[in-house]
């Protein structure tokens, strides 16, 4: 579990593909001093295992599905990277519960600048739109942020300039792809929901057979 705060930029030193997935190796000083092999940490808001640690190096593999649904796919070396390690009892709650497993991506479509913030809108497609709300949240390569309005397809976030400063977010360009994860709240409340339709579907088939509905 996170909270998509993120402690530290990372640079992508290599990547290694290979059929089952591709390694990544990460320069990452702050949060090497504070992880073990074996101990999570998202990249971009990808929930990755450290696989090996050497000095202020990294390694994390990353399997095909992984790649697929998110942008970690398309790093190359010289790339930051935002990182955060996994929330412990304790911590401070800065943001919101973060999973770090990523829904879909994102294109960013506009980068509007109001005063000394910027509003990004990113497009997803329209089957997601359905866990977005004004004023929820939601974790944009791993940064939780507050939605300004939603589309048809599309939404905004602000970016102050501490958050343009400290992630990737501030080096995102229009057409530029994103990981998204959704709000966990919203995807619970939406299957407890369709449980309790189909529960009622089940109970309305019982009364029709009993003749006590037409």
């Amino acid at each position: 579990m996170f909270t998509g705060i993120v402690r530290e930029l990372g640079e992508v030193e290599r990547v290694e593909a290979s059929a089952d997935g591709a390694r990544l190796t990460v320069h990452a000083p702050e949060t090497a001093s504070c992880v073990q092999v074996g101990d999570s940490v998202a990249i971009n808001g990808v929930c990755l295992t450290v696989v090996r640690k050497e000095g202020e190096r990294l390694w994390f593999d990353a399997v095909q599905e992984t790649l697929r649904r998110s942008n970690l796919g398309a790093l190359k070396p010289g790339d930051r990277v935002n990182l955060e390690s996994a929330l412990r009892v304790g911590d401070a709650m800065g943001g919101h519960f973060v999973q770090g497993h990523v829904d879909t991506t994102g294109v960013v479509q506009r980068l509007v600048p109001q005063g000394n913030a910027v509003v990004m809108v990113i497009g997803v497609d329209k089957e997601w739109m359905r866990y977005v709300v004004p004023k929820g949240s939601v974790a944009i390569d791993g940064v939780s942020l507050t939605v300004v309005d939603t589309g048809a397809s599309d939404f905004s976030v602000w970016l102050i300039p501490h958050t343009r400063k400290v992630t990737t977010l501030g080096h995102r360009r229009v057409g530029d792809e994103v990981n998204v994860e959704f709000d966990m709240l919203a995807k619970y409340i939406e299957r407890l929901l369709e449980a309790r339709r189909e529960s009622a579907g089940v109970d309305m088939d019982l009364l029709r057979r009993t003749g006590f509905v037409e």
